[in-house]
């Protein structure tokens, strides 16, 4: 289950990442991905440790 979460997480991170970035340029797209990808990561497996 932890791994789910930590998926759906790092893909709604990501994304929101992007979508921030991209306005600024491609590269600043990629670096908030990557943040948003970990920020995603850690949110996912907090709450899947919460849930279960």
């Amino acid at each position: 289950m932890t791994k789910l979460f930590m998926f759906a997480g790092s893909t709604v991170g990501g994304y929101v990442g992007w979508w921030l970035g991209s306005n600024i340029g491609f590269m600043t797209a990629f670096m908030l991905s990557m943040v948003g990808t970990g920020v995603g990561m850690y949110v996912g497996n907090r709450a899947a440790h919460n849930y279960g």
